[in-house]
């Protein structure tokens, strides 16, 4: 995963452009109403939701597998602190985290790294902490192509299986945390040569217990 990572950032840069997914707007909503603090963002990217959530005023460390990507971002300021490395090797700190925002990444390991990912990510949550996270739906329009490689899961690109999500699959992702809010929503990304394209994405909000 972190070849394919690497080479995607080295050819296409910056290639979700700068705007923070409509996500994450949410999310900031969201975590501003419960007095979150302090977020930790597995999957950071070149820094575009790390970068919104600082400038929102909250204090953000995020976690990158490609060192690309990392060179790619802003630098991080007093907000936001980066640890390079795979989100299944968590933690990089020993410091609890307010709350989890995650987008578009838990989509990308298979059912026993799914587990493994939500429980490390619980485990850096403070008691009552949240989550935030974002996946593909069993709607995209790329369901279903490319080699089925588990149940709802398929490499339409080489190196990168993608599992597609039910609402009930979601939620028994989950089940370990108190459900709060579960939703479709469709988010808009500029795919750099690609041009633009409609993700149908499920969001989940959650406590940990």
């Amino acid at each position: 995963m972190r070849n394919y990572w690497n080479r995607r950032f080295s050819e296409e840069g910056r290639l979700w452009g700068e705007r923070p997914s409509r996500t994450a707007v949410r999310a900031a909503a969201f975590f501003r109403a419960q007095g979150v603090q302090k977020i930790l963002v597995p999957g950071a990217g070149y820094g575009r939701h790390t970068d919104y959530f600082a400038a929102e005023g909250f204090t953000v460390h995020g976690i990158e597998i490609s060192e690309v990507a990392v060179g790619l971002a802003n630098p991080g300021g007093e907000r936001v602190v980066y640890y390079r490395g795979s989100v299944l090797d968590m933690p990089f700190s020993e410091e609890s985290y307010d709350a989890v925002y995650c987008f578009n990444v838990l989509h990308l390991f298979r059912a026993a790294d799914r587990r493994t990912f939500i429980g490390k990510c619980a485990a850096q949550l403070r008691p009552g902490g949240l989550v935030y996270f974002t996946v593909f739906s069993e709607q995209e329009p790329t369901y279903g192509k490319g080699e089925k490689v588990e149940e709802d899961t398929f490499e339409s690109k080489p190196g990168r299986p993608v599992h597609y999500f039910t609402e009930a699959d979601l939620r028994g992702h989950f089940a370990a945390f108190e459900i709060l809010e579960t939703g479709l929503t469709e988010d808009q990304e500029n795919h750099g040569r690609e041009g633009l394209h409609t993700h149908i994405l499920r969001a989940i909000a959650a406590r940990k217990t």
